[in-house]
């Protein structure tokens, strides 16, 4: 335990003395995993590298990737070149290239290692001019680059065709076509709110009938979808209208627990960018689902809630920052500083309230270090 002076939202200052952290699984636990599980990783800035930090990337390759070691040592998948490792948000489509491919060599060298890299068309800028066979041919691109590698897609949502397409026919021509070409069974990506009017319609129930039109068309080339709409009923009602062949990911960062347990007509595998930053509570939480300890189960996930809430509050397009704050707490980087500068993007409330909840949820893999590392952030901040 330790213990340390928080600021508080009167702009007083607290005590605070930490919690135990949670208990990391067995390898025997994790290989007895019941659900697959990705948590879409986040990337390592090279904190030394000589650049204007907002416009330049560049990324420590070797922190990055041991980052995916950790996650593959806890049993869970790696969902690479995701909004978690900031594509489009610092990581072009050259630069998440490269990451797949680093990734990709690592994940070789492990056994079981369960890795899917995602491909979208963010090398096509989105304009009037752009037509959906402009659009084919940017998806093409990527799955051919990634394919050469030896990848597992996940088909990311396009902001192209969101601009090109004209009706959900147009939605179903696209996925149709590439989904004839590629080699293994992808997971089909949609993230609702974030891409507006997708599958050609606003309303989330007529776009999930093309999402599931397009589906039932391609099934022996899905393995599964991914959704984000952060409401566990419209998941609930979309998973039961699935193929048989196709599973459910969750990307609910706000329901996932209660998705993932399931009901008694099935539940949600986990495609999620919170797992980045509660992978121990993950990890151990689906230690004890697969033995069949539902209570146990909740017991760990149900403390990561509000610690989830809280990382991912509006603008949630920044919620980045709030997991790489957390792995530097954790010394799994040595530095807090971001692609795109993107580290001052939160304010030094939303970081002390983060390393509370973290705290709670028994995230906090060493509190004397966290508590270290939080107190000199405050020094920063003129808070010593």
């Amino acid at each position: 335990m330790a213990t340390l002076s928080l600021p508080q939202a009167d702009r007083k200052f607290g005590s605070y003395t930490t919690g135990e952290p949670i208990q990391f699984p067995s390898k025997a636990e994790t290989a007895r995993f019941n659900r697959i599980t990705y948590a879409a990783a986040h990337v390592v800035a090279d904190s030394l590298a000589d650049n204007d930090p907002w416009l330049d990337t560049n990324i420590d390759w070797d922190k990055t990737i041991a980052f995916r070691h950790y996650l593959w040592d806890l049993g869970l998948g790696v969902a690479e070149a995701m909004d978690t490792a900031q594509r489009g948000g610092g990581l072009d489509w050259g630069g998440a290239k490269q990451l797949i491919k680093h990734a990709l060599d690592a994940a070789k060298g492990r056994p079981g290692a369960k890795i899917c890299c995602g491909v979208g068309t963010d090398h096509l800028a989105p304009s009037d001019s752009v037509t959906v066979d402009d659009v084919i041919r940017a998806y093409e691109e990527q799955i051919e680059a990634v394919e050469s590698m030896g990848g597992k897609l996940i088909v990311m949502a396009s902001r192209a065709l969101v601009r090109a397409a004209k009706s959900p026919a147009d939605y179903e021509r696209v996925y149709g076509r590439i989904l004839r070409q590629v080699k293994d069974p992808v997971i089909i990506h949609w993230l609702g709110e974030m891409f507006a009017g997708y599958w050609g319609k606003v309303d989330h129930m007529a776009a999930r009938a093309t999402c599931l039109s397009v589906m039932n068309d391609n099934a022996a080339k899905i393995d599964g979808v991914k959704i984000s709409l952060l409401s566990k009923e419209k998941e609930i009602a979309m998973r039961r209208r699935l193929p048989q062949v196709v599973r459910m990911y969750t990307g609910d960062d706000f329901n996932y627990a209660e998705l993932i347990a399931g009901d008694e007509h099935g539940y949600s595998d986990a495609l999620l960018g919170i797992f980045d930053a509660i992978a121990p509570a993950a990890s151990a939480g689906l230690a004890r689902l697969s033995k069949g300890d539902l209570q146990g189960f909740h017991g760990i996930m149900e403390p990561t809630v509000p610690l989830s809430r809280h990382i991912f509050k509006t603008p949630t397009r920044f919620y980045k920052t709030g997991v790489v704050f957390l792995a530097w707490l954790n010394g799994l980087q040595d530095h807090f500083i971001m692609v795109g500068g993107q580290e001052s993007a939160r304010s030094i409330l939303h970081f002390t309230e983060l390393f509370r909840l973290a705290d709670k949820a028994r995230v906090l893999h060493d509190p004397d270090l966290a508590a270290s590392r939080m107190t000199k952030l405050l020094a920063v901040h003129g808070m010593a």
